[in-house]
């Protein structure tokens, strides 16, 4: 059973910041983009960040600046620093990755999600 784990979300003031974890677990033979989405109350979905396996990132224009997508390919972790947060930042986070687990084929994960709220 694959499964993406976020953690590090929580409560900060404007101008905060924050770093968010994506750990992938169970039976993966490889994992492709790995990448941060979020969704704001009454908003859809929207891409944050992506990272390719060698480290090609790919940011939201609304993020470029502050926020830093990485990656660690021996832990199978997601990582985004966000810095400068601004109360539009608030949403809950979705990690997101294109995964191959041992049962064959490239799937479409994601995790469960982590608040992150941003308030004075």
């Amino acid at each position: 059973q694959v499964q993406l784990v976020e953690s590090g979300g929580g409560l900060v003031q404007p101008g905060g910041s924050l770093t968010l974890s994506c750990a992938a677990s169970g039976s993966i033979v490889g994992i492709r983009r790995m990448g941060w989405y979020r969704q704001a109350p009454g908003n859809q979905r929207e891409l944050v960040a992506t990272i390719a396996p060698g480290g090609n990132t790919n940011y939201a224009d609304s993020v470029k600046g502050r926020f830093t997508i990485s990656r660690d390919n021996v832990k199978l972790t997601a990582y985004l620093q966000m810095n400068s947060l601004k109360l539009d930042d608030t949403a809950v986070y979705y990690c997101n990755a294109d995964i191959f687990p041992n049962r064959g084929g490239w799937y479409d994960y994601w995790g469960q999600g982590t608040q992150v709220t941003v308030s004075s």
